[in-house]
């Protein structure tokens, strides 16, 4: 009869290594990093961390009763849940693009869990000088915040190019709020971040009007909405396509395209652009990344009823 196992001191050293793993810091047991190929193009989602956010701002113009209903079946906490941060590198024709930045690290926030990049693009080994292109789906902080972190700049190359739709440069000059619904000291801290940027990385910036090709297949285009200039970044080589969707889509976005977000600038053609990006990416089955799906947040759309639904991808091991 085999034998099963491999005795005590086996055992001893199963016991041994899952001691081991209970006393490592508890973000080295949460996946922060996801490979995805699209082509030729090599596609990295990192997770900044999570934000916690009130669960109204998911869609402040919606019926309480019927907000708490969708909470209650997505299992949700009502009151306030962890919003994910994603951020994407992108490798395509010699170029390395990164698409969004993360929250950083202002130590007025006190957000502990955001603001991870810059450490993570460390343990995969990711250099911030290999870093030729950065994309600014908009300039909220959570997405402008990672290059403001001390001593970031330096390590970014010289010849570094920042695209961002010139629209956005533009409305964040006087910016508007009045259409917003976010927690106290949430304008002022935005406001602040886009300032700062905007003058710190001037000279570097790479405005577009409309459309912009960043890299072989790598096209941004400026949807307005959630921000006068917010834009998404299309990946295309060969077959294979992906869209990185900024702050277009939402966790409730799907169910309710119609809901506010708190952080739109113009809720109601930011639910329009939704929609229509929506239906496009059930139309064309393309995979889907978006900053506050939950990590990695790849999938695809399909259509149900007057709505939609998210198909998370089966992660590829």
């Amino acid at each position: 009869m085999p034998r099963i196992g491999g005795g005590q001191q086996e055992a001893n050293m199963s016991l041994d290594n899952t001691s081991q793993l209970e006393r490592r810091p508890p973000d080295e047991l949460v996946p922060s990093r996801y490979a995805v190929q699209v082509g030729d193009i090599e596609v990295l989602v990192i997770s900044d961390g999570v934000l916690p956010l009130p669960t109204k701002m998911l869609g402040h113009n919606a019926d309480s009763a019927v907000r708490a209903a969708w909470l209650k079946d997505m299992f949700l906490p009502q009151d306030a849940f962890d919003w994910s941060l994603n951020v994407v590198l992108v490798h395509s024709g010699g170029q390395t693009i990164l698409i969004d930045a993360g929250l950083g690290l202002d130590p007025d926030l006190n957000l502990p869990r955001a603001g991870q990049l810059v450490k993570r693009l460390a343990s995969a080994g990711i250099d911030l000088a290999s870093v030729t292109d950065i994309v600014l789906t908009h300039m909220h902080m959570d997405h402008i915040g990672g290059l403001l972190v001390e001593g970031v700049k330096e390590q970014l190359r010289p010849d570094l190019r920042i695209h961002v739709a010139a629209a956005e440069v533009t409305f964040w000059e006087a910016p508007d709020f009045t259409h917003v619904n976010m927690p106290p000291g949430f304008p002022d801290a935005l406001r602040s971040a886009a300032t700062r940027f905007a003058s710190e990385y001037r000279s570097q910036l790479r405005l577009f009007d409309e459309e912009h090709e960043v890299a072989p297949g790598v096209v941004v285009r400026r949807t307005g909405g959630h921000t006068p200039g917010h834009s998404v970044v299309r990946l295309a080589s060969g077959e294979d396509r992906l869209t990185f969707a900024g702050d277009a889509v939402f966790t409730v976005g799907f169910d309710h395209p119609d809901w506010h977000n708190g952080f739109e600038h113009d809720p109601e053609e930011a639910a329009r652009v939704r929609v229509r990006l929506l239906t496009e990416l059930a139309a064309t089955g393309e995979q889907l990344v978006a900053t506050h799906l939950p990590f990695p947040s790849v999938g695809r759309v399909a259509v149900a009823g007057d709505a939609f639904r998210w198909v998370p991808a089966f992660w590829d091991y």
